[in-house]
């Protein structure tokens, strides 16, 4: 069997309190390795007290389960040539956690080196109606700013009807109601499209003169 080239990087970086996120993050890692590219799955720092995190079995779980996922660096943005940031909603936003990150990386914002790369994202909420779409519209608002090429899943295969979610792979639920098959296969998807289109990026621009 034929097995693509793994010829450009993809960064998988995101937050996760009770372990949503983190599937839904593990599964896009995965599902870009196989199409094709190498890939760094990394979380954000954890910005709340060990008394919240304790108080919650959930959260305390996830924490000792992902500790081994080395947390994000602007350096991995760096080495990225596309990135697919994840968060849970927060009021309809996205998380503290993730946003700490990502306003570490005004220096390289300002040299310009963040532009041009491949931007996505995903999210998930507890209720239908938490916030997906706006949390996700308020992360690409980041992706403009760097001047990034946002790569989103749309309507472009018969699964992404059942999901529903044209901005994004998501999923309702917290620890009781995982991530489902209709949020893997919309990693899948989602991870595909992020490849397919920074291949075709990297490998179809001429060489600056």
């Amino acid at each position: 069997m034929h097995l693509p080239a793994h010829d450009v990087h993809v960064a998988v970086i995101y937050y996760s309190s009770t372990g949503t996120i983190a599937t839904l993050a593990q599964w896009i890692a995965d599902a870009a390795e196989h199409a094709g590219a190498d890939v760094r799955l990394r979380r954000t720092a954890e910005l709340a007290p060990q008394t919240a995190i304790d108080a919650n079995p959930a959260w305390a779980a996830n924490a000792e389960a992902t500790a081994d996922i080395l947390e994000a660096t602007p350096e991995d943005m760096l080495w990225a040539d596309a990135v697919i940031f994840g968060t849970p909603t927060r009021f309809g936003n996205v998380s503290a956690q993730l946003k700490e990150y990502l306003d570490t990386l005004g220096g390289l914002w300002h040299q310009g080196r963040l532009a041009d790369k491949v931007y996505s994202g995903f999210t998930a909420s507890a209720t239908r109606h938490g916030g997906q779409e706006s949390t996700l519209l308020a992360l690409y608002q980041t992706v403009h700013h760097f001047g990034g090429i946002l790569v989103t899943p749309g309507y472009t295969d018969p699964a992404k009807y059942r999901d529903g979610n044209p901005y994004g792979t998501s999923h309702v639920g917290g620890p009781d109601t995982p991530p489902d098959e209709d949020a893997r296969t919309a990693a899948r998807i989602q991870a595909e499209r992020v490849v397919k289109f920074t291949k075709a990026i990297k490998h179809g621009l001429a060489p600056a003169t």
